[in-house]
């Protein structure tokens, strides 16, 4: 049975633990409100962006552009976004356990090369076969848009010049507090919207020229979507920590209060037992008498 003197160190230590999560889900919950904010701004150029290059790879002419091409999948690149820090529940796990089956399964028809954003995906890949061309494995939540557009410049280079044949994306999309969803989804090539044959003969007239809307806007389509993993996994991110930093606090007060009702016992057990003692003296002095 532990002592008191146990019993008061552990309910101290449980007491800073709590102090220590309950700061760590305030930090967290004011950058995930920062960054919620930036997501659902940017969610509907986002989202609606894509539909128009879709479009855009349909009527213009695939020569228009080299990032138009469409070319076998022989080499492939894979964009893996996670965090740079742990304490956040299974928001890296899952989304590394989902990276690693994708991987796999591009692996059986074509080579596979990786860009990582985050500690825990360089740290995670860093024993696995694949090349990483590209790393950010510190301060990931600092990266501002110059990196993230010359990330976005190296991967149009290495399509364009058939390094690679195709650009996919892996990270955690933000869709509520409780839980985020994994995303994975083809950048380059694009691909024609569905159903846009039945209006091959609207063919629009081009201003200023198919070619230079192509040259202004692949390039601003490849960066957004960058963006739009980025973001949107900082947003993933800070939810589960400020979840998982919740439920620790929790925790901590019901093992508090189980410690404290137990050290209570011990107590009135120990006074109990001195009682007890301090009547048998007295009833042993009392028959002396």
């Amino acid at each position: 049975m532990p002592t008191l003197i146990d019993l008061r160190r552990r309910i101290r230590s449980v007491q800073n633990s709590e102090q220590i999560t309950q700061a760590m889900k305030t930090v967290s919950t004011a950058k995930f409100r920062k960054a919620q904010r930036t997501v659902q701004e940017a969610r509907p150029f986002w989202h609606l962006f894509p539909e128009l290059m879709n479009r855009l790879a349909y009527w213009a002419a695939a020569g228009s552009h080299p990032l138009l091409l469409r070319r076998d999948e022989k080499k492939v690149e894979i964009l893996v976004v996670t965090s740079d820090k742990g304490l956040a529940g299974a928001y890296n796990s899952n989304l590394l356990a989902a990276a690693d089956a994708f991987i796999v399964e591009k692996k059986k028809t074509a080579e596979v090369r990786l860009v990582l954003i985050g500690k825990k995906a360089v740290n995670h890949f860093r024993k696995r076969p694949f090349a990483a061309d590209r790393t950010f494995g510190d301060r990931t939540d600092q990266l501002g848009r110059e990196k993230l557009r010359d990330l976005a410049e190296f991967l149009m280079r290495q399509y364009a010049f058939q390094k690679i044949d195709a650009v996919y994306i892996v990270t955690n999309e933000f869709k509520s507090i409780l839980a985020p969803r994994i995303m994975i989804h083809r950048v380059l090539p694009l691909e024609p919207a569905p159903g846009m044959e039945a209006s091959a003969a609207l063919v629009p007239d081009w201003e200023p020229g198919e070619r230079r809307l192509a040259a202004f806007l692949l390039p601003l389509y490849v960066e957004s979507q960058i963006h739009h993993a980025f973001h949107e996994s900082q947003a993933a991110e800070q939810a589960a920590r400020m979840m998982a930093m919740d439920n620790a606090t929790k925790n901590a007060k019901e093992l508090i209060e189980d410690l404290v009702l137990q050290l209570n016992k011990i107590r009135q057990a120990g006074i109990t037992k001195e009682l007890l003692e301090i009547m048998t003296a007295v009833e042993a002095l009392s028959q002396k008498g």
